[in-house]
């Protein structure tokens, strides 16, 4: 079968003798045209590779961000703010890059071939069915990563867990060796969520072992930034440092580890103050009377007087404490009464129309009585104080 060239015919090539005038020396001619086009081609070959390296510089400081943003997110850290704010215009760096590199690619696709682009070697390089490039975190939205984490803990929580309660530094390696997929910071964010949920149910011991496995994530992440290696090729050189005796190493590995246990405490008493508050507004809520008040607030704000009268549930006492208090005093603290159902008007009136519209055959005529609804807040307070 003859081959086909017909797809090289339309090929611009760039010929340093084109077009020589019979006045002009043609191999000196030849020489400066090279000569420029040599100029050009490493203008452009520096152009790209100080493009390339303010890409890399960004890239750490992106990293280096997301570490502080997650310090700042578990101390509560007032920096977080600011952080953010950097995170964002690292963003719009990005863009910008992105932009840059397909500048650079449509001049290079633009740029005609020449003697010296023709003559490289051409099986230099081989690429065999080569994936298409995965997104980023920081290209992902925040569904998207959040099914990715979701789908990642799917297939792996059980060995993150194993990991989690291995003691010696020789089990963990093998384990990494033999597991290698849960060497990314997905494992790191798992195992942090995990040590403050086990910090909540008051089981220490259990916290403090699983924050070390933590931190060991953490440090073999760390050591494969600085090598610029494959997370997963650290994690022999990681417990290499710490099985020999590099002093400096453990001590910073330690104090990282204690500084963190300290984190999560801190965290998990947060979470528990939190939930707390949750549960006493809900609790609040159910109190809340026909007028929006809380009973509980509405007792404690009445004089030691009227505070008696509920206390004693008795009535004609509080008739006479009402009489002796200036009409105003009197009207305002009964208004918020009713308005917290702490004090029901006529309630012995109104059940019994109640009573009457579910029995219309039965004649029952009750004088209507005040009733207080001190119960409610004695019961209330009761459980506040156990």
């Amino acid at each position: 079968m003859p081959i086909d060239y017909s797809k090289w015919k339309n090929i611009e090539v760039s010929d340093d003798e084109d077009d020589t005038h019979p006045n002009i020396d043609t191999p000196s001619l030849f020489r400066w045209r090279h000569q420029a086009r040599l100029e050009r081609m490493d203008q452009a070959k520096q152009e790209k590779e100080a493009f390339e390296k303010t890409k890399r510089e960004t890239e750490m400081k992106k990293e280096e961000l997301r570490k502080k943003l997650r310090e700042a997110e578990l101390n509560g850290s007032a920096d977080l703010q600011q952080l953010k704010v950097q995170e964002e215009e690292l963003k719009k760096q990005e863009e910008e890059f992105r932009q840059k590199e397909e500048e650079l690619l449509k001049k290079e696709r633009l740029t005609p071939w020449n003697v010296d682009t023709l003559s490289k070697d051409k099986f230099a390089k081989t690429i065999i069915n080569k994936e298409p490039a995965k997104k980023s975190d920081e290209e992902l939205t925040e569904e998207e990563r959040a099914e990715r984490y979701r789908v990642f803990l799917e297939k792996n929580k059980s060995k993150i867990k194993n990991f989690g309660m291995l003691k010696h530094y020789d089990d963990s390696k093998r384990y990494l060796t033999e597991n290698p997929e849960i060497v990314c910071e997905d494992t790191a964010n798992y195992l942090v969520v995990w040590c403050i949920d086990l910090e909540i149910e008051e089981k220490h011991d259990l916290m403090e072992h699983v924050a070390h496995q933590c931190i060991v994530m953490q440090f073999i992440l760390e050591l494969s930034k600085t090598l610029k290696y494959d997370p997963r090729a650290c994690v022999g050189p990681f417990f290499s440092k710490m099985q020999m005796t590099n002093k400096e190493y453990k001590e910073g590995f330690y104090d990282e580890l204690n500084a963190f246990k300290e984190r999560i405490r801190k965290r998990a008493a947060e979470k528990i103050e939190a939930a707390m508050k949750e549960a006493e507004e809900e609790e609040r809520q159910k109190r809340l009377g026909p007028g929006g008040l809380d009973p509980v607030e509405v007792f404690e704000t009445l004089p030691d007087e009227l505070k008696k009268c509920f206390e004693s549930q008795n009535i004609e006492l509080l008739q006479e404490t009402l009489l002796k208090m200036k009409k105003e005093d009197a009207e305002y603290h009964m208004d918020r009464c009713v308005k917290s159902g702490l004090w029901v008007p006529d309630a012995k009136a109104k059940q019994a129309a109640e009573e009457e519209a579910r029995n219309a055959d039965a004649d029952i005529n009750q004088e209507s009585v005040p009733e207080s609804n001190y119960d409610t807040v004695k019961s209330s307070n009761t459980e506040e104080v156990d």
